[in-house]
């Protein structure tokens, strides 16, 4: 943790009451004037914090904005993910940076955030916006001990945790819908990408990338999809902080993982298929030239979804783009 996250954490801890400087001085071992100064450090970043001669330093307000030592001095500790976590003002994509992490070899659980992408995209090679500091686009890098043919459960896993921190935090009541979507009021507000490196009978890694439509105006989503996509903003009437957010996030995806890791997963699917859309409507899915129609009847043992087709047999679907049968 550097000494920002350790400050902000300290201040964060005091609650209302102030933190002297010689009190943060002992305690991070550094001195009161290396204090002073990561201090107007985060003055200068919009943190309002209150300095006073006889009663220290007081925590008032933090910006909108997403600062990586702010989120993790709000995160605490995580078994996994958000151990580490970086955050890019704009890049391509939060999964091509997380990619070069991967072959680099760090450590899973790194997360990077970017306040915005210019070339975020979703599956099937969709194009995601994401404009500047109005939603959280972020991907994980994981090494989970699992077949390649097992990955679905991290996307089924991560739409649970998705789902469950959304409504916990705005009070929406949010669903899922198969494969990698987060619906509020029938509406796509969250999506999910995951790219994988295997071999034969190992994974590599995965890229667990994820993308919330927090604080979008109707204006910022083109006039094609107003009456499918919604924001969290939208919804509730008002903003929402996006650093609480995706401290709730990430917490819940480091649960939801170590829940996979454990041989839990059987946990995590009861809780999709409470939760998921999809489950007992007759459905058409596309992957690739083919076409398969049903009725989506439960989650498999691995994550596929289980598909009751036309002529009676059930079969498992990994993957796919999915609408309702009229």
């Amino acid at each position: 943790m550097t000494l920002d996250a350790k400050i902000l954490n300290a201040l964060r801890a005091a609650e209302d009451d102030a933190v002297s400087g010689a009190e943060l001085s002992q305690h991070l071992g550094v001195s009161r004037a290396a204090i002073w100064a990561r201090i107007q450090d985060l003055r200068s970043l919009g943190y309002d914090i209150e300095a006073s001669p006889h009663r220290g330093y007081r925590l008032l307000s933090a910006p909108d904005l997403l600062h990586a030592d702010d989120l993790i001095s709000r995160l605490g500790k995580t078994k996994v993910i958000g151990r580490d976590i970086h955050v890019f003002q704009e890049t391509t994509s939060t999964n091509d940076v997380v990619e070069k992490f991967a072959r680099d070899r760090l450590k899973e659980g790194v997360v990077v955030f970017a306040e915005s992408q210019t070339k975020g995209r979703g599956r099937l090679g969709r194009k995601w916006m994401s404009p500047s500091r109005k939603g959280l686009w972020f991907s994980v890098l994981l090494r989970p001990d699992l077949q390649p043919q097992e990955t679905t459960q991290i996307t089924v896993a991560s739409a649970t945790a998705l789902r469950r921190a959304i409504q916990s935090h705005t009070g929406l009541k949010a669903e899922v819908k198969w494969p990698n979507d987060i619906l509020v009021n029938s509406k796509k507000t969250a999506g999910i990408l995951t790219e994988l490196s295997a071999e034969l009978d190992h994974v590599k890694y995965v890229i667990l990338g994820i993308g919330v439509d927090v604080n979008l105006n109707p204006s910022d989503f083109s006039a094609e999809f107003r009456k499918s996509t919604t924001s969290l903003k939208i919804e509730l009437g008002k903003p929402v902080f996006r650093a609480e957010l995706a401290v709730v996030i990430l917490r819940e995806l480091d649960r939801d993982y170590a829940r996979i890791t454990s041989g839990r997963f059987a946990t995590i699917a009861d809780e999709w298929e409470e939760h998921c859309t999809t489950i007992g409507q007759e459905v058409v899915i596309r992957t690739g030239d083919r076409q398969v129609r049903g009725r989506a009847e439960s989650l498999g043992e691995d994550g596929a979804l289980l598909l009751r087709t036309d002529h009676g047999h059930l079969e498992r679907i990994v993957g796919g783009d999915l609408t309702l049968e009229k």
